[in-house]
């Protein structure tokens, strides 16, 4: 199969192809204010060259005036006042080529930006769209350098493509038609071959620098993965006494950046090296032949000058071009990664037209569901199964079995390979994306917090809610004591990942969460499987006060979590293997009650434990009857 063919890429044959499928970024086409004002800069821009050319000419006048070989002046008093005056025209001319300049830079600022936050917003809002399958398999600290690169990249390639490059060509012509026109066509010769050796070197060190740059900014994502992922794993780093491990295999990635960088930095010397020679033999060659001529009283020392003046003046937008030409190629480089990212096409869609879902009572129905993450490994093999509105269904069963790939397939995180997924009646995959998770809400067992206040936490299941409806989500949830208790109440940062928060603190807050969503279906994933026995009778109470009057699916482990569920199915396998309420399938004596045996046998061991605990901390021993 042949390989996809990239928008960007700084391999490219053909860099216009690349620079065309970038000009939706570069122009801001649907802001009428900064396309005036590229506009407007580039007529500055243009006019500061023809000024720029301007400044060896005073620069030669006032030479000749000084030299007393300008025509125009003959008497002494003249002659020492126009050298004066030309001396201040020469610098005043320079003056006001360096303000046209500086006011083409600010007026484009603005514009660089804009396409910055423009580029950014896309990338943002696309791994937002992304399925649940690319994330899983992404490094988030990888993934967020490349970004950070990109946006950088796309505004150096507007500023210099936009702004430099054609004025910069202007330049070169004026430069060329004033040494033909003045000095004759050798002196054109010799400046259109310099300018061509110099481009030519150029884009061939470029074009060998471009891996060298590759393989430094995939060395700086390593690097940055490995850190972020160490940082985001602290207490893990340092349950294992790990510290070491981590320093060596971040120091391993630096390592590498390190060469690679140094390699960049080196060829960059070689490259300035190599045209700093081609451009001081041109220069030597036109000085020489200059030098002859003044000897020979064709030129004077005025045009000896002057010509030196100019090739001064060629050699900066001369050794612009070649940083134009590296900074564009680096700049690709940079996005060309980030591109990949906004071409990856997402694995769930809505069909075009989708209509939102309609939700009238909530019934949810699984129906021949097939399922695979991976066509060799198939998870679900034709389950079907009804939660009616406003009951509860738990799904229970050993790990693997599949019971939080249902949860994830009621979100629509993934498509079914056969079957279909139901809600009153209307399938998942016919319904907006965003109507369909509107309407559940999910309390998992992991939950993860973001790194701001508890009142932000609480409110991101309704950003309108007001304050007292926050308030109100947390005494159904039963934890406005506790933040009560905080010295900065509801405004308490959780820290990163909620880890400033216990576990039964952070279920808590997602529960108040998911009251503030209000939605019709509920979701409770293993809400309380990670939490001790105590917490755990805690957190369900509040669960159960939550899912009444709801449609809702339990995912458990915890068996005694679901004592209460209007029917049972038990998972094994990716199929279903029993099924009813809790009281019939231990009547069943099968795969339900066996695993209802061995966690009632954990749990009183557990309760054991504990009171051996709190006897030797009190100095009694609390003796207590066998269990039936």
């Amino acid at each position: 199969m042949a390989d996809r063919k990239k928008t960007v890429s700084a391999d490219s044959s053909n860099p216009m192809e690349t620079l065309v499928n970038l000009w939706p970024y570069m122009w801001p086409a649907d802001r009428r204010d900064l396309k005036m004002r590229v506009v407007w800069a580039t007529v500055f821009l243009i006019v500061s060259k023809f000024v720029l050319i301007l400044v060896p000419y005073f620069f030669k006048w006032a030479t000749d005036a000084l030299n007393g070989k300008l025509d125009m002046v003959g008497l002494l008093p003249a002659f020492l006042l126009g050298a004066v005056v030309l001396v201040i025209a020469y610098n005043v001319v320079r003056i006001a080529q360096v303000g046209l300049n500086q006011l083409r830079d600010a007026l484009f600022a603005s514009v660089g930006q804009y396409a910055v936050r423009q580029l950014a917003y896309k990338t943002f809002v696309h791994m937002h769209r992304l399925s649940l399958r690319f994330h899983l398999e992404r490094k988030t600290g990888g993934l967020s350098r490349i970004i950070e690169r990109g946006t950088k990249g796309i505004e150096t390639i507007v500023r210099f493509t936009i702004l430099n490059s054609v004025p910069t060509l202007i330049e070169f012509l004026l430069t060329a038609v004033i040494f033909w026109w003045g000095y004759g066509f050798s002196y054109l010769a010799v400046t259109a071959i310099t300018v061509w050796a110099y481009i030519w070197f150029t884009i061939k060190a470029s074009d060998w620098r471009i891996n060298i740059r590759r393989a430094m900014n995939d060395s700086d994502t390593d690097a940055n993965t490995k850190a972020i992922d160490s940082l985001l794993n602290f207490e893990t780093v340092k349950y294992f006494g790990n510290e070491e491990m981590e320093a060596k295999r971040f120091d391993g990635s630096m390592a590498r950046y390190e060469k690679a960088a140094t390699e960049v930095w080196t060829s960059l010397g070689w490259l300035n090296f190599g045209q700093g020679v081609i451009f001081g033999l041109g220069t030597a060659v036109m000085m020489v032949m200059s030098a002859l001529a003044v000897q020979r009283g064709e030129q004077t020392i005025g045009d000896f000058v002057f010509i030196n003046a100019m090739l001064m003046q060629l050699s900066i937008p001369l050794n612009f071009i070649g940083f134009v030409y590296r900074e564009i190629r680096q700049g690709l480089t940079d996005i060309e990664q980030m591109f990949d990212l906004l071409e990856v096409q997402a694995e769930v869609n809505d069909k075009p037209g989708a209509p939102a879902l309609a939700i009238a009572q909530g019934s949810i129905a699984f129906k021949d569901v097939h399922f695979a993450y991976d066509p060799q490994r198939p998870i679900l093999k034709g389950i079907s199964f009804e939660v009616p509105a406003g009951k509860t269904v738990a799904v229970v069963g050993p790990s693997g079995a599949g019971k939080s790939t249902i949860s994830r397939l009621l979100y629509r995180f993934y498509d079914i390979q056969q079957g279909s997924i139901t809600i009153d009646g209307q399938d998942v995959r016919d319904v907006t994306q965003q109507s369909l998770r509107k309407v559940i809400g999910m309390v998992p067992q992991d939950t993860v917090l973001f790194n701001d206040s508890i009142a932000y936490n609480i409110r991101y299941g309704r950003p309108s809610a007001t304050d007292a409806e926050i308030v109100q989500a947390a005494d159904v949830a039963q934890i406005s004591h506790f933040i009560s208790d905080l010295p900065d109440g509801f405004q308490t940062m959780v820290g990163e990942r909620g880890l400033k928060l216990s576990g039964g603190e952070k279920q808590r807050v997602a529960i108040a969460r998911t009251v503030l969503k209000a939605p019709p279906i509920l979701i409770l994933d293993e809400a309380t499987s990670a939490l001790d026995t105590t917490t755990e009778h805690e957190i369900q109470a509040a669960l159960d006060i939550v899912s009444r009057n709801r449609t809702t699916l339990v995912i458990a482990h915890r068996l005694s979590t679901v004592v209460g569920a209007d029917e049972i199915i038990v998972l094994k396998g990716g199929e279903i293997a029993e099924r009813g309420t809790h009281s019939a399938l231990l009547e069943k004596n099968g795969l339900y009650a066996s695993m209802w045996n061995r966690q009632r046998e954990a749990t009183q061991a557990e309760e054991h434990l504990r009171q051996v605990r709190e006897s030797d901390e009190f100095g009694v021993v609390v003796r207590k009857a066998p269990a039936n």
